[in-house]
């Protein structure tokens, strides 16, 4: 979709027809999520815990999440229906599951446990009305995972951990929106770059975010930065080695000319484009992020990561924060944090988004 919006105008000068399907519909969901799993409803248990102001922490390992709040505990693990409420021992008719990388519990447990245990202070969820995100599907890529923990904090705090967390609220928070969201991992389980890379681009995405956190031996450095593929980079030169691998997937699409040197005249805009655009989203992230969490702001910032040099569509890194400075090891380490966070980016693409949707309406 996004290759038909910018290339309609040059495809038409030069001699190409091209035929725009219309878009399918996703039907509006509920601002907590609910799954049905072989016809029983669960929903994503750090959604729940959030709006309630539960904290969880959750060990990966063995796939069990510890709940706690106002001195009333739950204790539950992935593929069991007994869980221990209070040191009591209860019986569910379904088991807790694990459902697009993240821990669901089916609705008998939230009407008769969770909502009992720990009832809602407010009425609805924190959400004011605005403008509906114009995006149908993001790629969100948790850095490190597996044998690769990437950056560990003074008192412990692993990188890989904290990136898988915040991807998962935030691919929870899209996913109320209407937004499909994809993930490179689900779990705690080493990708190479040039399969994230690949799984970026056959998912016909139309963003990237890969989510990491810093680290410097420099333990007062602090704060959230967001980098896109950097200026150094020749876009022509990736447009001609794409153009020797990579279909244009056009869909209906007659060319009057096939050459190779069309289609990387064509990879090349692509490609310009989507830098453009990736400033354009890491802009509007740091914009919101500098009015919604107390960090300092680092900016928006260009470099030669690997995995943002070889997708085909707009992308962004954004780095949450330093687990090497304690006071943000701490900050990074709380659930709510993390929330806000993945809300801010949340937000971030939806000023994306506005912005996108006024440069296709003067278009």
């Amino acid at each position: 979709m996004q290759i038909n919006k910018l290339l309609r105008t040059f495809i038409l000068g030069a001699g190409l027809i091209l035929f725009i399907s219309g878009c399918a519909t996703i039907p509006p969901q509920s601002a907590i999520p609910a799954y049905s799993i072989n016809g029983i409803t669960y929903y994503p248990l750090v959604s729940l815990c959030d709006l309630r102001g539960v904290d969880i922490k959750y060990d990966t390992l063995i796939q069990t999440a510890y709940l706690s709040k106002d001195a009333k505990f739950v204790n539950l693990r992935a593929g069991d229906s007994l869980v221990l409420v209070n040191d009591n021992t209860m019986h569910l008719n379904y088991p807790v599951d694990i459902y697009q990388g993240t821990m669901v519990i089916p609705k008998q447990f939230k009407e008769q446990i969770f909502d009992i245990l720990f009832p809602q202070d407010i009425p609805t969820y924190r959400r004011v009305s605005r403008e509906k995100i114009k995006i149908s599907k993001v790629v969100i890529d948790a850095g490190h995972g597996g044998n690769d923990p990437g950056a560990i904090g003074k008192n412990g705090l692993r990188e890989k951990d904290v990136n898988l967390d915040i991807a998962k609220r935030l691919s929870d928070l899209l996913r109320a929106e209407g937004v499909y969201t994809a993930f490179t991992r689900s779990s705690d389980k080493f990708i190479p770059l040039s399969t994230r890379v690949s799984i970026a681009n056959k998912s016909g995405a139309d963003l990237f975010i890969s989510i990491h956190s810093n680290a410097n031996r420099s333990r007062s450095l602090s704060g959230f930065e967001v980098y896109y593929v950097a200026p150094s980079i020749s876009d022509s030169k990736r447009a001609s080695m794409t153009a020797k691998s990579a279909s244009l997937n056009l869909k209906n699409a007659v060319f009057a000319s096939n050459s190779q040197d069309l289609h990387a005249i064509i990879w090349d805009m692509i490609y310009t484009n989507s830098r453009a655009e990736s400033i354009g989203l890491a802009r509007s992230l740091c914009k919101v992020m500098d009015s919604s969490i107390d960090a300092n702001i680092r900016g928006v910032k260009g470099a030669r990561f690997q995995v943002l040099k070889g997708i085909r569509t707009p992308g962004i890194l954004i780095e949450v924060g330093f687990v090497s400075n304690l006071n943000e090891e701490r900050l990074l380490r709380s659930s709510a944090y993390r929330q806000k966070l993945a809300e801010g980016m949340l937000e971030g693409i939806r000023g994306y988004s506005q912005d996108m949707a006024l440069v296709e309406a003067a278009r």
